[in-house]
């Protein structure tokens, strides 16, 4: 069995100009209500998914999966706190679905509501100036439901790592062995927490979901995302596998997307702050937000949180932190993201290291404190995780998106060419 990872990479480098996406059922035949996926008392055996059998991660599983990782695995709660809920308003348009534009190396014009489809949408919310002005769930995903947000998961603790910056518990020049001395004689050892945030580290580690010999599964695999084979014996926890990265050419020198540095930074969090990055996210962040639920966290065997991909949210919550961040900082009625931390996002990074990562869907991109940066005329920078998860944020239109998918096809290449025009052109439509 191949399993269908999650909460890895946002996407790797496609040697195609646009990735053609394969051929699967569509989004309508493979609704998991259609097919009675865990309905009944019991389901029939053959619409049973369990997590210790790779089931949960086959498409079409992973369309009732994503949104039930509760009931599949050990997790722990990020709590909302007992503040009230913050004020979505709603304004909601009919004229969005209309929306076209052509999709990335096509010549046809698609529309915004033929987009969610083709990209197995589970749910998505558009706010502009603040506001709801569009919603749709599709599938086994409610409003009050929560769904995995894979490497969205990423762009949190990339905030919170820079705002740990900011507040000098975290010195970006100062080497990961500083505040992690376990991770001496790894591959971290001599990185600093800038090239760790930047993703600039040289990492003998492939993110090639392709190559069962790939160090990406045996990261999944400690971590406990993924079931273990019989006889296994490799680390037992995120931290252990950690220790065991080798170095691979120099830092500094080029972007290179992979998950592990997420829980490098993860552990560094850990170590300065002496709490756990779920207490983190909610005392920092998620209490702040005024969500409507709590969130939860995939964790490992002694309770690790997944950094690099393992938060589940609800829908509304997610679009709650990219309106945040849209305000610089600002929401719910406090600074709480210091505004030069946002700045420091959105002006991206070194774009020459960005490019020989080679993602053709993404030119002219960066990446900053684990944000992808699109540098685009609206300044539009994102959240971005496998399987089609994502946080758009578009300054000039004043518009972010959330959306939550269970796109057969992990690799953001794939859903890349109708994604980016589709929220480009939905962005312009709003600011007629």
């Amino acid at each position: 069995m191949r399993p269908i990872v999650l909460g890895l990479a946002a996407l790797f480098a496609s040697s195609l100009a646009f990735a053609q996406m394969p051929t699967f059922p569509d989004a309508a035949s493979t609704d998991p209500v259609r097919l009675g996926i865990m309905k009944g008392s019991p389901p029939p055996a053959d619409k049973v998914v369990r997590w210790a059998d790779g089931s949960a991660y086959k498409f079409p599983n992973t369309r009732w999966s994503f949104s039930n990782f509760r009931q599949m695995v050990p997790t722990s709660g990020v709590s909302r706190g007992a503040g009230p809920v913050s004020a979505l308003p709603l304004a909601l348009r009919n004229d969005l679905d209309a929306v076209t534009f052509i999709p990335l190396g096509k010549d046809q014009p698609m529309t915004w509501e033929q987009s969610l489809a083709a990209n197995y949408t589970d749910g998505i919310v558009v706010l502009h100036k603040g506001k709801v002005v569009y919603e749709r769930y599709f599938g086994v995903l409610k409003p009050e439901g929560q769904h995995i947000a894979m490497s969205v998961t990423k762009s949190f603790f990339g905030t919170i790592g820079a705002m740990l910056v900011a507040d000098g518990l975290l010195d970006e020049k100062a080497t990961v062995a500083n505040y992690v001395p376990e991770l001496k004689d790894s591959a971290f050892g001599d990185a600093t927490v800038r090239q760790v945030l930047d993703m600039t580290t040289g990492l003998k580690y492939a993110e090639n979901y392709g190559d069962p010999n790939a160090e990406i599964w045996a990261h999944v695999r400690a971590g406990n995302v993924l079931p273990r084979p019989p006889g296994y014996a490799g680390p037992q926890t995120f931290y252990e596998f950690l220790q065991t990265v080798k170095k691979e050419g120099e830092h500094g020198q080029t972007f290179a997307y992979k998950t592990v540095n997420t829980d490098a930074l993860g552990w560094m969090i850990r170590r300065v702050t002496g709490k756990s990055i779920g207490e983190n996210l909610q005392e920092r962040i998620w209490s702040k937000l005024g969500p409507e639920q709590d969130a939860y966290f995939t964790v490992d065997l002694v309770g690790n949180e997944f950094a690099g991909g393992g938060l589940n949210t609800a829908l509304r919550d997610l679009a709650r932190f990219g309106e945040m961040m849209r305000l610089d900082g600002y929401f719910n009625g406090q600074q709480i993201v210091p505004k030069a931390v946002i700045a420091d996002i959105r002006q991206g990074a070194d774009k020459d290291h960005f490019a020989k990562a080679g993602y053709k869907t993404l030119p002219g991109w960066s990446y900053r404190n684990m944000w992808w940066v699109s540098h685009n005329e609206h300044g539009a920078y994102s959240a971005r995780g496998i399987h089609g998860q994502v946080i758009y944020i578009d300054p000039k239109a004043e518009m972010v998106i959330a959306r939550y998918a269970s796109n057969p096809v992990p690799n953001n290449p794939y859903n890349d060419p109708v994604s980016l025009p589709a929220y480009h052109a939905l962005a312009k439509h709003l600011m007629k």
